[in-house]
């Protein structure tokens, strides 16, 4: 017997699977599962800090589950996150669910650290420990913090002097700038006509710098060219020869060495200098014991040698 059953009927079984499959669809998307017996576990939070439901939770980067749920405990204030073990794996109860930022452009997962050492596995229903990683974005963060906030008191201060300089720019002063400005100006276009009156004058000094400019060059060339070398040579050996002479002149070698180191030769040139000295005074005493001459052919007188007053006395 083939039992019928109507369109009503078909219509019925289809609706109801219809909204059957949309409740099943709509709680995987969120995480949860009416088919599967996952194990579930719970962790609170001060601060879930961007995590949401369908959030992955991973184990050494692997995805194991999902956030499932997140409630906010009217009594405490905290944030109760379920977790739904899409692929359970043992864990200890001290195991501790981070919080960590997934990627640079925003979200955030938990990322569950077990202690495999330990075999005091968590049941499903159980609380883990929470923590929360500092990523490179919000540690970029962090640091801008105290950057923004002097970068602003830059922008005030500017602004303050911006306002300042306002204030004391007031109408008189700006158009003592615009006088002086265009009295800089008018004194800019005399320098101008002035350089170009006397452009051809500067560009002779030019020239006549640039030929004493070749001729020092050229000069500099010559002197370059010269063998100062071989004088500088000459001129010690020369100097070495002149100390050599003053040596053997300190020695006694030689006429002027003898001249100066023989003492008897000195005391016979002083004694001769007294000679002649009592020579000379003698003749201009007594010129008639050295000359005799006659007029007319006589015969000269000789000499006769006065009668000191000794002699008479006695």
């Amino acid at each position: 017997m083939i039992l019928k059953i109507s369109r009503e009927i078909k219509t019925a079984l289809l609706v109801l699977a219809s909204i059957a499959l949309f409740v099943w669809g709509y709680g995987f998307l969120k995480g949860n599962n009416i088919f599967d017996k996952s194990i579930r576990y719970y962790v609170e939070y001060d601060n879930v800090e961007g995590v949401t439901t369908s959030s992955n939770v991973t184990i050494n980067g692997l995805v194991v589950g999902k956030v499932s749920k997140i409630e906010i405990k009217k009594d405490t204030g905290k944030l109760l996150v379920e977790l739904f073990m899409t692929n359970p794996i043992q864990i200890s109860k001290n195991s501790t669910a981070f919080i960590y930022s997934s990627g640079f452009i925003g979200g955030k997962d938990i990322a569950i650290e077990p202690d495999f050492g330990d075999t005091n596995y968590a049941d499903s229903g159980d609380f883990l420990k929470s923590g929360v990683k500092v990523g490179l974005i919000d540690g970029i963060g962090d640091q801008l913090d105290p950057l923004q906030k002097k970068l602003q008191e830059v922008l005030d201060n500017a602004n303050k002097m911006i306002v300042s300089i306002n204030s004391i720019l007031d109408e008189s002063t700006q158009a003592d700038l615009k006088a002086t400005m265009k009295d800089l100006s008018s004194t800019m276009a005399s320098v101008n006509g002035l350089l170009a009156t006397n452009k051809p004058k500067l560009d002779k000094t030019m020239n006549n710098l640039t030929v004493m400019s070749e001729n020092f060059v050229q000069l500099s060339d010559s002197l370059s060219n010269l063998e100062i070398n071989k004088t500088f040579a000459k001129l010690d050996n020369a100097s070495t020869n002149i100390d050599k002479l003053l040596a053997g002149v300190e020695n006694g070698d030689g006429s002027i060495g003898k001249l100066m180191k023989d003492e008897q030769l000195y005391n016979n040139l002083e004694n001769a200098s007294k000679e002649l000295e009592q020579l000379l005074h003698d003749l201009k005493e007594n010129p008639k014991r050295y000359i005799h001459f006659s007029v007319f052919g006589k015969k000269g007188t000789p000499y006769v040698e006065p009668v000191k007053a000794d002699t008479i006395t006695n």
